[in-house]
């Protein structure tokens, strides 16, 4: 099956439910507000099943109704995961073999984000669902520089430590501040390196979306529910496996 529609109570009944926060004190008339709003959407019928006053003059709703669009996901397009997954012993010894030096990392949340739970998720030995983090791995060096870097600070530190890639982090989102973020830092790699010799560039937080890679101006994007071992594993292949059979096609 490629078409389905939303599952509530019952196989095919097309219910839902959305949540959303309206500018004003919580009242009937926010209430109607709130199903008007969610009948424009095309949630019809649409029940308020909860409203919560968020201080004195905002509302929070959880709407809950039927829609009649259908999904087809022969047309869903993603990006899939193109290298395989490594185990830690496997990292080390195809970095230790196509390297024969440690692979450099350099992590940070860079302009004014200061939510570190991400890259330390990713970096921190402690890891991340169950996974060790970029530490635990003997022939890789991690640099993680916390929150609130500028970008020229990310940038010389890359260049002092001879990084192979560079990891960012990004939660913050108001105003796409992860957006411009991202393509501020770009960028200044960019300008600071030749082609050649750039860092690997990947970005990852809980907003961003996967296939504006190019449009960012960065390698990769990882979304939210990355774990250590995927980006072990990309790292693994971009630097290391890709750039030997670089060097086989060349010889």
């Amino acid at each position: 099956m490629t078409i389905l529609r939303p599952y509530g109570d019952t196989t095919g009944d097309g219910m839902v439910q959305v949540s959303f926060t309206l500018p004003m004190p919580h009242s009937k008339t926010a209430e109607g507000a709130a199903a008007q709003l969610a009948g424009k959407m095309g949630i019809d019928p649409a029940m308020v099943v909860h409203a919560k006053p968020m201080g004195p003059d905002f509302t929070f709703f959880v709407v809950y109704g039927r829609v009649n669009h259908l999904v087809d996901t022969s047309k869903v397009q993603v990006v899939e995961r193109d290298y395989p997954l490594l185990t830690p012993k496997e990292v080390n010894l195809a970095v230790k073999r196509g390297l024969r030096r440690k692979l450099v990392v350099v992590g940070a949340c860079i302009g004014s984000d200061a939510h570190t739970v991400g890259i330390d998720a990713i970096l921190n030995i402690k890891g991340f669902a169950g996974e060790k983090g970029l530490e635990y791995y003997g022939e890789v060096k991690v640099v993680n520089l916390g929150a609130q870097v500028a970008v020229p600070q990310l940038v010389a530190r890359a260049q002092e430590e001879g990084a192979d890639a560079v990891l960012v982090s990004q939660v913050v989102t108001q105003r796409d501040a992860h957006l411009l973020n991202t393509k501020e830092m770009s960028a200044a790699f960019r300008e600071a390196y030749p082609a050649d010799k750039r860092p690997l560039l990947i970005v990852g937080g809980p907003r961003f979306d996967e296939s504006m890679a190019a449009e960012l101006g960065v390698d990769r994007v990882f979304a939210r529910g990355t774990t250590p071992g995927e980006v072990a594993s990309y790292l693994t292949d971009a630097i290391v496996t890709r750039r030997a059979a670089r060097a086989g096609a060349g010889a």
